[in-house]
């Protein structure tokens, strides 16, 4: 027998952006049901790296989600790039008047999980759907297996797939689960943990002629650090010793070495989604598009999406206007192409691809050198990298 729940909003998925949709959606009244099929622990001890917009944080902290980031997460107002042997960094405060968080995605979504079931949030984790329906009725529905395996079905006023890459809900809205205008990168990031006190006070992005290598912070105990790498390098191929030396010659020295105790191989993609609504069904967060990570705009990119539905939902509800959900697409999509501009942008000119010639090289050289000689260049990165405004997001 099937379970048949009925709600004014259904999510597929517990991530950030299904989280924070659920969240801001409740603050007005209207009620929702996320499901994911990952556990409740597996959600929260998926570690991931996380920078923190400037108005992402302000829109955890305005609506209630949590003062933690500001307690825990580490407030960078800069970034430094290396390149030719010299550093350069980029002062966010001084040019932009914002800053960034450090703060991992997984504390983020500690976070919303708590803020909903404190809210009583109807969250169903262990749930998996199988198939969104009538997307272009007045009722769609999400239809699934439950915890114990049972059939069931969410019947809704509107469905919103924020089930990550391998979505759902893409399926009904752009015709299939890969339908969308993609790029994969022919080089990868190969990141590591390790037992160490941080090497430098903000982010390192240090491109040099042996590769590109970033230098990031997880605590005052353990940092996290990328060097570029072929996408099929196996993780256990090099020894501990190979990879430090492998860093240190692409920043020049100086990192704080310690025990290595996690190793990963990050491939590098760019996708957006041929549609990000059909009928009744909208699509956001990783479902609608993904970026490569040298940008730091996944998440952030995420909520503004989730910013901008939910005001067009609570519109309709209070107003019965279907105007500002018909804009969402293109409201959204203005967004979402300048940040994957932005990390095209970073990762083009921080990265060499396999084939580069001389001439490549030297024109990337002369690409950096224009961005930190010139307090314009400096500033279209600090104005992306801490993100644009989300209420003028359209």
């Amino acid at each position: 027998m099937t379970t048949t729940g009925r709600t004014q909003v259904g999510i597929i998925g517990a991530g950030p952006a299904g989280l924070m949709l659920s969240h801001l959606l409740h603050r007005a009244g209207i009620e929702s049901i996320v499901i994911d099929s990952r556990s409740r622990d597996e959600i929260e001890k998926t570690i991931r790296a996380g920078i923190l917009e400037n108005g992402t944080v302000d829109l955890l902290t305005e609506t209630g989600v949590s003062d933690r980031v500001l307690t825990e997460g580490h407030r960078h107002e800069g970034i430094e790039l290396r390149f030719a042997g010299e550093g350069h960094r980029i002062d966010f405060a001084d040019l932009v008047g914002r800053a960034v968080w450090l703060y991992p995605q997984h504390e983020v979504l500690k976070d919303l999980i708590a803020a909903r079931i404190r809210d009583g949030a109807d969250l169903r984790f262990g749930v998996s759907a199988s198939a969104v329906l009538d997307a272009d009725s007045e009722t769609p529905r999400i239809v699934g297996t439950d915890a114990d395996g049972e059939p069931f079905e969410i019947i809704a006023d509107f469905v919103v797939g924020a089930d990550g890459s391998r979505s759902v809900a893409r399926e009904v809205v752009s015709g299939s689960r890969t339908g969308g205008y993609f790029r994969e990168y022919p080089f990868a990031w190969f990141g590591i943990l390790c037992e160490a006190p941080p090497s430098a006070a903000e982010l390192i992005y240090s491109a040099s002629d042996h590769g590109f290598a970033l230098i990031s912070q997880r605590s005052s105990t353990v940092q996290r650090m990328y060097l570029q790498c072929d996408p099929d390098l196996d993780p256990t191929a090099m020894s501990d010793a190979a990879i430090w030396d492998s860093l240190q010659e692409r920043v020049g020295g100086g990192l704080t070495e310690g025990p290595i105790f996690q190793r990963d191989v990050l491939r590098f993609r760019s996708f957006v989604a041929h549609k990000l609504r059909r009928g009744r069904v909208f699509l956001v967060g990783d479902a609608a598009h993904t970026v490569p990570p040298t940008g730091a705009k996944g998440l952030n990119l995420a909520v503004a999406d989730v910013l901008l539905l939910s005001e067009a939902m609570v519109d309709y509800y209070h107003s019965g206007s279907t105007a500002m959900l018909t804009e969402f697409p293109d409201r959204a999509l203005k967004r979402i192409w300048r940040a994957q501009h932005f990390s095209w942008w970073m990762t083009s000119m921080l990265h060499a691809a396999p084939d580069a010639t001389e001439f490549d090289q030297r024109r990337r050289r002369g690409e950096l050198e224009s961005v930190v000689s010139s307090r314009a260049g400096q500033q279209f990165l600090a104005e992306a990298y801490t993100g644009w405004p989300l209420k003028t997001a359209g």
